[in-house]
């Protein structure tokens, strides 16, 4: 096979060091500037010409050892020791067992083996027994938030590790002959340039055999299963601290952890969905994804509940209507645009989809042109997004700073903790929403990402039939506006 000319994503190499780099240094950025000890941000940052980092330091949860509190071996251990009941659970429950997309170049697919719901489910059963008995200070609760930055570092670390073995390993593969164990190399990671490949991953799905366990996809393994549990676990953590905290549960916390949660095990449930998606079908598994899966949707997603946790908000009846609202307007259009999808292809004399216009492409298949998809080409990202920007509502105009013990404070806003410390909003009202806000702008970002790769692929697979199709469903995303 003739080397492929490079065809880069994410802004080629440049982009790749950017990203490998520049995420995990604002992962620690937020944890530290969004913190338990002075505010949220805090207190130097609302005054950047006095900003110092003696000052900064001083105002933030910097390990005192420095560098070194980073990591933690017991933490890591604890952390690997997670990884390896998730493999338990992975290998002893029962599983839904499927085939995937045949593959490019043994026209043969994979298969997979699926259970990562009832996973979490005996997971969560298990810290429910231990919350029965310990109450908020039970040890998983309380390891996770004094630990939090030496998870955080430990799972930086294993994605890095995760990422040079399935590089290195991609090596092994010929791509010129054919494997009988259905190995192949990512189209998008051939591209020659060692940092973008080792990014963007070289063999599309990778597979491991370990002993007593058997045989691991690590991708969708990944993806559905240690960050995501991970993410509701950090979640369930952080509502333990806020009672630790001052005693009591808001209603924004609540709600937040309980329609992640729900996000979290409905992806889990439907988690055969994921063999339709370009993470599996296209992309390789490098640094990209790895990171994306074991770091950035546990620590980043969380972040909601970790600002919750320190400054409760009340949402009240009129609030919890509206995000509750919010949330069931965009799960509605996100479960009603893919069945739609769905059922067109499957059903399609189906009375609700029979009747719609349709374009008959050269290759055999339809274009769907009617109904939600004659709205815009992807309804169903609409959708998605609105249904997690309820995420960050409940944090409302974000911000809060610290006072010390014996401070007094006469804001109406005003929340004295347990220790004796005060947390009032004050000068901080609305810087907050850098942090609790991030969430929505990225998710938004990465959708209209995710449309445009979509739209390359669709039009190299389906040529002039999808110019023809854009012409009548114009709107990307949002339509009359994107």
């Amino acid at each position: 096979m003739a080397p492929l000319k490079p065809k880069y994503e994410f802004g080629g190499p440049f982009g790749a060091v950017a990203i490998a780099c520049g995420l995990p240094l604002l992962l620690n950025a937020l944890y530290f500037t969004c913190n338990d000890k002075t505010g949220c941000p805090a207190p130097i940052l609302l005054n950047p010409r006095d900003l110092t980092w003696e000052t900064l330091k001083s105002q933030i949860p910097w390990p005192q050892n420095g560098l070194w509190g980073f990591m933690s071996w017991e933490v890591t251990g604890w952390l690997l020791a997670y990884y390896l009941l998730s493999l338990v659970l992975f290998v002893v429950l029962p599983a839904n067992e499927v085939l995937g997309t045949k593959l490019k170049q043994s026209g043969r697919p994979l298969k997979y083996r699926f259970n990562s719901f009832s996973s979490t489910v005996v997971q969560l059963v298990a810290c429910a027994i231990g919350t029965y008995f310990q109450g908020a200070d039970f040890v998983v609760w309380t390891f996770i938030s004094d630990n939090y930055l030496q998870l955080l570092t430990a799972s930086l670390a294993l994605s890095n590790l995760i990422s040079v073995y399935v590089y290195v390993a991609s090596f092994s593969i010929n791509p010129a002959k054919p494997d009988p164990t259905l190995r192949e190399l990512a189209v998008g990671g051939q591209t020659g340039n060692v940092i973008y490949d080792f990014f963007i991953g070289r063999e599309l799905n990778p597979r491991i055999t370990l002993p007593l366990f058997g045989e691991i996809d690590l991708k969708s393994w990944l993806e559905m299963r240690p960050g995501l549990t991970g993410w509701m676990l950090l979640d369930l953590a952080f509502v333990a601290k806020q009672y630790r905290t001052y005693g009591f549960l808001s209603d924004s916390i609540v709600f937040t952890t309980v329609v992640q949660m729900y996000y979290i095990l409905e992806g889990q449930y439907f988690e055969t969905g994921l063999l339709n998606m370009m993470d599996i079908t296209m992309d390789g598994l490098g640094f990209m994804l790895v990171f994306g899966d074991i770091a950035w949707v546990p620590f980043l997603y969380s972040t909601q509940c970790r600002y919750l946790s320190v400054y409760p908000v009340y949402l009240g009846t009129p609030g919890l209507i509206a995000v509750t609202a919010v949330f069931l307007l965009g799960l509605y259009i996100f479960r009603a645009a893919n069945s739609q999808k769905t059922r067109f292809r499957t059903q399609p004399d189906h009375p609700s989809v029979k009747d719609l216009p349709y374009i008959q492409t050269k290759r055999g298949t339809r274009l769907l042109t009617g109904g939600w998809w004659g709205m815009s080409r992807h309804m169903n990202y609409l959708g998605d997004w609105i249904q997690a920007s309820p995420f960050s509502l409940p944090t409302a105009l974000a911000g809060y700073l610290i006072l010390p013990i014996g401070t007094s404070s006469s804001a109406t806003d005003a929340i004295t903790m347990l220790d004796g410390r005060t947390v009032v909003q004050g000068p901080a009202k609305g810087y907050g929403i850098v942090f609790t806000y991030f969430y929505a702008l990225y998710f938004a970002t990465l959708l209209m990402h995710r449309e445009r790769r979509d739209d390359l692929a669709c039009a190299e697979k389906y040529g002039e039939d999808w110019e023809k199709y854009k012409k009548i469903v114009r709107w990307r995303i949002l339509p009359g506006i994107y």
